[in-house]
């Protein structure tokens, strides 16, 4: 269990370095420019009631549940067969979605940005600029960025870069993560918030991924 917490802190701070920091004010822009320019209200609109829903609704489940069974899973597997870089790789995605869900309820917890509304009716207006900026003005359950979207990217890039000559595992990895972004993106967040958490949460599986490579190979 140790292995899940290896650099902990010191990756936390990593996901910040100067480096990256402009993939996070990246994040900031496009979400600027989504709400200004009406796409977030747009997209929300045209796929709020649309016959894709009930097909992507399903992802906020998954993006909850995998980034807990697969790590999981890859340790157990990796120590039935003795094999210390699946272990390894199993302890680094369970790390790398840990720090993505910190990292964007840290978020949340200042932007404090309004959910879509569960329901569309005609004539609603658009609520998606609605940030109320300050300490835990919105919770940190919705909000930007998305969660789902930020851990399961983070995983999944984190996944890619400890296998970076497995070309089915980082494909698969990347389309689940890409099915729970869009997914959350037509029903519980903005499109924004996945644009967002796909930037954020793939510093973090770099970050994440590039350190456990080192601890599995240096």
């Amino acid at each position: 269990m140790r292995s899940l917490f290896y650099k902990f802190w010191r990756n936390v701070a990593g996901v910040f370095r100067w480096r990256y920091l402009p993939l996070h004010i990246l994040a900031i822009a496009l979400t600027y420019a989504l709400v200004v320019s009406g796409f977030d209200w747009t997209y929300f609109v045209a796929f709020r009631n649309s016959a894709l829903y009930p097909y992507l609704f399903p992802a906020a489940i998954f993006g909850g549940l995998l980034p807990i069974i697969v790590p999981l899973a890859m340790v157990a597997v990796g120590k039935v067969r003795y094999n210390l870089r699946t272990v390894n790789a199993g302890w680094g995605m369970g790390q790398a979605a840990i720090v993505g869900l910190f990292i964007s309820s840290a978020y949340k917890f200042f932007t404090g940005r309004i959910q879509p509304p569960r329901m569309l009716t005609a004539g609603m207006p658009d609520v998606s600029g609605g940030f109320r900026f300050g300490l835990f003005q919105g919770g940190i359950f919705w909000g930007w960025p998305s969660s789902h979207t930020t851990v399961a990217f983070a995983a999944a890039v984190a996944l890619a870069t400890l296998y970076p000559e497995n070309k089915l595992v980082k494909f698969l990895a990347l389309a689940v993560a890409l099915y729970i972004g869009i997914g959350v993106s037509v029903s519980v967040h903005w499109f924004s918030d996945f644009i967002a958490g796909v930037i954020i949460g793939s510093v973090i599986g770099l970050v994440v991924g590039r350190a456990f490579w080192k601890k599995i190979f240096a």
